[in-house]
C-alpha cells in the first residue's frame, strides 16, 4: 500500500511533537547543552511539519479569478520557508548553545536521563524516517537517491526524509557528547556536540533550500512526461509535426504545457480547433496532472527561427 505525502508529514509531526516536549524536560533536568539543542531541533521540525501541512492544504485550493492556474506553488513556497527555518532557527540556536556551554562549562545532572530520552527518541524518529523512506523509495524507482531528490516535484517527501535523517544523526551526536562529557569528565564535549548538531542542521537546511528554490522559481516537468505528451500529440490525426514543448511545474500535481504543432495544410480553422480539443482530452486522460494545455500552430521553420533567437538552438 502506497504511503501518501500527508501520512508522512502527519507521522513526522506526531513524533517530533512528543519528542520535543520530552527533550525540553530532559534538558531542564540535566542541564545538557546538547539535549537542549536537540529540543530546539525537534521544535523546529514540529513547526516545519505544520507549515508543510498548511502548504499541502493551500496547494489543493481550486483555481479562481485571481489565480487561474491554481495554488500549486503554495507548497513550494512553504517548503522553502521550512528550509530557512531549519537553517536559521535550528542551526542558530544549537550553535549558540554549544558556544555558550564551551565558554561556561558545567557538569550535567543525571546523564542517564539524557541517555534514556535520546534512546526513546531514536525509536520515534526511526519510525517516522521509515515511513518517509518507504514513500521516497517507491517514488524514486531506479534513480539514485541524490538524482531522485534533484528530480522530485514533491518536496514534503524528501523534506521529511532529510529532516528525519538529520534528527537521527543529531541524536547519535548528542548521545556521543553525553557519554564523552560524563566518562571523560569534561562538559566541553557537551558543547561540542551541540555545535556539531548546529552544523548538521545548517548543512541540511542549505541543501533543502537549494532544491526547493528551483521548484519555486519555475522548473520544467519531467522529461518522461514531456516525451509522452509529444508522442500523444504526434499520433493525433491532422498533426503533421510536433515542433517542441514547454512545460512548467506549478505544483506536485499541477503542470502547464505549451505545444508547438504543425498541422496538415488543408485543414480549416474549425477542424484545427476540433483536433486541439481532442488532443487536450487525450493528454488529460493519460496525465491528469496537466491542468492547462496551450497549442501554438507553427511551421517547423518558424519554430526553429524563434528557438534560435531565444535559446541559441534550433528546433
Amino acid at each position: 500500500m502506497a504511503i501518501s505525502s500527508d501520512k508522512v508529514v502527519y507521522a513526522a509531526l506526531a513524533g517530533n511533537g512528543l519528542v520535543a516536549a520530552t527533550k525540553f524536560a530532559a534538558a531542564w533536568w540535566t542541564g545538557s547543552s546538547a539535549m537542549l539543542s536537540e529540543a530546539f531541533h525537534s521544535s523546529v521540525d514540529t513547526g516545519n511539519q505544520l507549515l508543510l501541512l498548511y502548504g499541502l492544504l493551500q496547494a489543493r485550493r481550486p483555481p479562481d479569478a485571481a489565480h487561474p492556474l491554481g495554488y500549486g506553488r503554495e507548497l513550494y513556497f512553504w517548503s522553502f520557508i521550512v528550509a530557512l527555518l531549519m537553517f536559521a532557527l535550528g542551526a542558530g540556536a544549537s550553535l549558540y548553545q554549544g558556544v555558550d556551554r564551551i565558554m561556561h562549562p558545567y557538569a550535567m545532572v543525571d546523564p542517564l536521563v539524557n541517555i534514556v530520552v535520546l534512546s526513546c527518541s531514536s525509536m520515534f524518529e526511526g519510525y517516522s524516517w521509515w515511513m518517509a523512506h518507504t514513500r521516497f523509495a517507491a517514488a524514486k524507482g531506479g534513480l539514485s537517491y541524490w538524482e531522485a531528490v534533484r528530480r522530485s516535484k514533491d518536496p514534503p517527501t524528501f523534506l521529511v526524509l532529510f529532516e528525519d535523517s538529520a534528527a537521527l544523526l543529531g541524536l547519535a551526536i548528542a548521545l556521543l557528547g553525553t557519554f564523552a562529557a560524563q566518562y571523560l569528565g569534561d562538559p566541553v564535549y557537551d558543547g561540542l556536540a551541540s555545535i556539531a548538531i548546529g552544523l548538521l542542521l545548517a548543512g541540511i537546511g542549505a541543501v533543502i533550500a537549494r532544491e526547493t528554490k528551483d521548484l519555486l522559481i519555475g522548473e520544467r516537468a519531467s522529461g518522461t512526461l514531456e516525451r509522452s505528451i509529444m508522442q500523444l500529440a504526434g499520433s493525433e490525426t491532422g498533426v503533421e509535426r510536433v515542433n517542441g514543448i514547454l512545460s512548467f511545474q506549478l505544483g506536485t500535481d499541477h503542470v502547464v504545457v505549451t505545444l508547438s504543432l504543425e498541422f496538415v495544410d488543408h485543414l480549416t480553422t474549425p477542424e484545427i480547433e476540433t483536433i486541439v480539443v481532442q488532443l487536450e482530452q487525450h493528454i488529460r486522460a493519460v496525465h491528469p496532472e496537466v491542468i492547462a494545455i496551450f497549442v501554438k500552430p507553427q511551421t517547423a521553420r518558424t519554430y526553429g527561427r524563434i528557438a534560435q533567437e531565444r535559446y541559441g538552438t534550433g528546433a
